[in-house]
């Protein structure tokens, strides 16, 4: 699914990250579009990115070693019955991050954005380690 701008893509990483969280916790709302805008300025937009982040790490950081192999049952969008592991979720839930992210990154380097956040997995754990 293309999302026509970077905006689109950005939103479609919050809802996409909801839905999961909901599907995961219970808890939280969603809308029920892939490609819905839920905020329609940057601000607000990376205010809720950070809040959503905030939560997903809370939530995996509660996890047990045990919990990533518990089946989840759970609905798509359009009703279909779906079972996975906990584990298989959170890593889809991830690799979706890294592959609109990596869109993200790209549009910004074509615009001519020489500094935009850097995204590396790597980056991200080494700055977590030395902060903790």
């Amino acid at each position: 699914m293309y999302f026509k701008s970077l905006h689109g893509t950005l939103n479609h990483l919050l809802t996409a990250d909801r839905i999961w969280m909901r599907r995961l916790t219970g808890v939280g709302d969603h809308p029920n579009r892939l490609d819905a805008i839920v905020f329609d300025d940057l601000p607000s937009l990376t205010a809720a990115r950070e809040q959503e982040d905030k939560r997903i790490t809370h939530f995996v950081e509660q996890l047990t070693e045990s919990c990533f192999e518990e089946f989840l049952d759970y609905r798509t969008l359009n009703g279909t019955p779906q079972r996975q592991t906990r584990g298989e979720i959170l890593a889809h839930l991830f690799n979706h991050q890294t592959h609109h992210r990596g869109q993200a990154h790209a549009i910004l380097t074509m615009l001519g954005i020489t500094d935009p956040q850097l995204l590396d997995l790597l980056i991200m754990q080494r700055e977590r380690t030395a902060e903790g």
